[in-house]
């Protein structure tokens, strides 16, 4: 007997719960304990709460949680057509980007990709210590024979976080001038930030084939461009309001004061925006190797998989090295610029 037979009864609705006696699916805490292995009925509460499996069990036309999980997954592949017609030629270039990064950082030979992205390091940072660490850093994968896999890793950051600060840096403009607009799209940001992050890929896997590079490239960019949207509209927010009426008297246009005052003095922040973004791409890359992404991420992957403890060891430390890298080239970047902002 189930524990609200009683309500069900005294409420006279005994009659409409017995209409429905076909069989049900099994609740959603049946498929957890068979996933689990263990027992659904082993340990149930004295008062369980009245969710709707549990008030199904004394009412069989009441519906169960299996029926709202149902209803969102028919209804999602009910619209799949349409959104994959819509989402297709959209998001078909950034497949192709992100395959041409591949190509270039894996047909480039070492010597002359390295020297290019130390030349890269040091025309960001101008540190001279910065960009030996790098040059050491790359040295250290290439011993150990992970310098293809980590540079795969860089060309999906590069691509990702080019696209995202392309994406985020005119949407925090936007949100700086208008109010209704912030109050609009911080919701969404939001959501993006504290969504968790193999969430993402659940609808991705259905709209898009695994082995089309913009699954993940889609997730690594939704999950990493949050940062640089806040940190502009903070930025540009933050502009001293007596530089804009400066401005103002000297009968500057708005997209004056935008490229002359407000961008250049808000760059602090942008650029902390951005390594944030590039940080977050990279976090994004090793949880999107569960769905085709190549690098270091695989590694770790199958490391885990394999339980082969080395290979994931040492896929980790590597990522941790691009990491690094990252981080203290474009806070050295920050700090530069931070500077000549100073000495103005």
């Amino acid at each position: 007997m189930a524990f609200y037979d009683g309500v069900f009864n005294a409420l006279g609705l005994r009659e409409w719960c017995d209409q429905d006696k076909s069989d049900s699916p099994m609740s959603m805490a049946q498929l957890l304990a068979q996933a689990s292995g263990t027992d659904a009925e082993a340990s149930g509460p004295v008062f369980p709460f009245p969710s709707l499996d549990n008030l199904n069990a004394a009412c069989a036309s009441v519906g169960q949680s299996r029926d709202v999980t149902a209803a969102i997954e028919t209804g999602f592949l009910a619209a799949k057509p349409a959104l994959k017609a819509v989402l297709d030629p959209i998001t078909q270039p950034l497949s192709w980007l992100l395959d041409g990064a591949l190509w270039f950082f894996e047909v480039t030979p070492w010597w002359i990709l390295i020297p290019m992205l130390l030349a890269v390091a040091y025309y960001a940072s101008r540190s001279i210590g910065v960009t030996l660490f790098v040059a050491l850093s790359l040295f250290g994968l290439g011993l150990v024979d992970h310098y293809d896999v980590a540079m795969q890793t860089l060309s999906i950051i590069f691509v990702c976080t080019s696209i995202s600060v392309a994406i985020g840096v005119p949407i925090g403009i936007a949100m700086s001038k208008s109010d209704r607009l912030q109050k609009a799209v911080v919701p969404v940001l939001d959501l993006l930030q504290t969504l968790p992050t193999f969430v993402y890929l659940i609808p991705l896997i259905f709209l898009f084939s695994v082995t089309e590079s913009k699954l993940y490239g889609i997730a690594i960019i939704l999950y990493a461009v949050v940062p640089v949207i806040r940190l502009t509209d903070l930025g540009i927010r933050l502009v001293d309001k007596d530089v804009i009426e400066a401005a103002n008297a000297f009968g500057m246009t708005s997209r004056q004061k935008l490229l002359g005052v407000e961008l250049p003095l808000a760059l602090p922040n942008i650029m902390a925006g951005i390594n944030q973004t590039i940080m977050m791409s990279l976090a994004m890359v090793v949880i999107a190797s569960l769905v085709s992404a190549p690098g270091l991420g695989r590694n770790v992957l199958i490391g885990i998989r394999q339980l082969e403890l080395g290979v994931g060891i040492v896929g980790g430390i590597g990522i941790v090295l691009l990491a690094v890298i990252l981080d203290r080239t474009s806070k050295a970047a920050l700090q530069r610029v931070d500077k000549q902002q100073a000495s103005h």
